[in-house]
């Protein structure tokens, strides 16, 4: 049956900072990603969320911001999450995104896409990789780090030079993800993830 191979992808921006470059990273991610062929992609914008700050107990009702991000999460058979690096560690904001949420993460893919100064947001993606295993999350191995993200992007912030490594490294980063989304969503299909 054609078109029931294809994988939802959710791209998520976690920077609310003005001026943030984080739309341009997810952006051109979210481009190549539709260059496959095989991945829908969904852009979720933290920034437009409107998550509330304060989390609810259990048994009070869910704020309609998190019910309509949740839909699009649980959704997702994959995840890209575009971050850059506050001070060796990720946006809070995306932290109180990930924390609204349990099942809507558990069992899928997350690959990492970060970038700052020299680390490139290895010091956040690490921590993310922390945060996701205790969600019962998988992170591939091969993210993708942008040091110096100025210098690998032309004049207008846009588009990635032809030159920047991110333009091949990229493609391994997919190719691992549509993997791990395959395998996952066949293994939740047959078998559901224990609780």
């Amino acid at each position: 049956m054609p078109g029931t191979d294809r994988l939802r992808l959710a791209v998520i921006i976690a920077s609310t900072r003005r001026g943030r470059f984080g739309p341009t990273v997810a952006g051109w991610f979210a481009d190549r990603a539709r260059r496959r062929g095989d991945l829908d992609v969904d852009m979720v914008d933290v920034a437009e969320a409107r998550l509330p700050h304060e989390l609810t107990d259990h048994d009070e009702p869910v704020p309609p911001p998190v019910r309509a991000l949740g839909s699009r999460l649980a959704a997702a058979d994959a995840f890209a999450v575009v971050a850059p690096e506050y001070n060796a560690s990720f946006p809070a904001p995306l932290k109180e995104a990930i924390d609204w949420f349990y099942e809507e993460w558990r069992a899928k893919p997350v690959a990492l896409v970060t970038y700052g100064r020299d680390s490139g947001g290895l010091n956040a993606a690490a921590q993310l990789r922390q945060v996701f295993a205790e969600l019962h999350a998988v992170t591939i191995r091969d993210g993708l780090s942008l040091p110096r993200y100025w210098e690998h992007f032309t004049a207008d912030g846009r588009w990635p030079k032809a030159a920047a490594e991110c333009n091949t490294a990229v493609n391994l980063t997919l190719e691992q993800l549509v993997w791990w989304a395959r395998a996952l969503r066949a293994a939740r299909r047959e078998h559901p993830y224990p609780n």
